[in-house]
C-alpha cells in the first residue's frame, strides 16, 4: 500500500498518464518507459502482448517507424479505482513498415480507447482498444465487408466460408437471420 489517499492516488495518476502522453507525443520513448513500474501493452484488436522494458521498446520503434509523423489528439480522460481511460484519435502517415506491411504513403486517422492500468500509484499496463479494420481499409488492403467489392472479395478470398454460409442460408433460412427475429 502507498499510504496515499484517494485524491492523492488519483493526483499521482494523472501526473503518470499525462507524463506518459506527452512524452509518446514527443516521440520520447525513453521518458514513456520510464513512467512504467513494469512495462507492458496489450494491443486487443491484435491480441498482442508486448510484456517488459525490451518488447515495449520494439513496440515502440516500430510505431514511430511506420508513422513517424503520428499524433495522438485526446478527446477524454476518465478516471476508475485503478484505471484512468484515455479516448484519443490516432493520426499518422504509413511511411514504414507496420506488421509486415510496407509503406503504402497513406494516412490513416480513427480512435482509440487507451486503458492505464495501475497498481496504487504504478503503472503497470496500458490496453489498446482500436477497430483494425478502419485502419486496414485507410491503407488500402481492407474492404468494407458490406460494399459490394467487400463481398466479392470475401467470396473470392475465402470461397468455402462463403459457400458455406450461403447453403445454411438456402436450406436452413430461419437460421440464417439470426436469433434476434424469433
Amino acid at each position: 500500500m502507498s499510504g496515499m489517499n484517494q485524491g492523492q492516488l488519483r493526483a499521482a495518476r494523472e501526473r503518470i498518464v499525462e507524463d506518459h502522453l506527452a512524452a509518446e507525443v514527443d516521440h520520447d520513448f525513453a521518458r514513456a518507459l520510464a513512467t512504467f513500474a513494469r512495462p507492458r501493452y496489450e494491443i486487443a484488436a491484435t491480441s498482442e502482448v508486448h510484456d517488459g522494458a525490451d518488447a515495449v521498446s520494439a513496440f515502440y520503434r516500430e510505431s514511430d517507424t511506420a508513422f513517424p509523423d503520428f499524433q495522438l489528439v485526446t478527446r477524454r480522460i476518465q478516471y476508475a479505482d485503478d484505471a484512468v481511460f484515455h479516448t484519443v484519435i490516432f493520426r499518422g502517415t504509413h511511411l514504414g513498415a507496420w506488421r509486415g506491411l510496407p509503406a503504402t504513403g497513406r494516412r490513416v486517422e480513427y480512435p482509440m480507447l487507451n486503458v492505464f492500468l495501475f497498481e496504487e500509484d504504478r503503472l503497470v499496463c496500458e490496453e489498446m482498444y482500436f477497430d483494425l479494420l478502419t485502419p486496414l481499409k485507410q491503407l488500402g488492403i481492407a474492404r468494407d465487408p458490406t460494399s459490394v467489392s467487400g463481398r466479392i472479395g470475401a467470396a473470392l478470398n475465402h470461397p468455402l466460408t462463403v459457400g458455406g454460409a450461403l447453403l445454411r442460408a438456402a436450406f436452413h433460412p430461419r437460421e440464417s437471420r439470426g436469433r434476434g427475429g424469433e
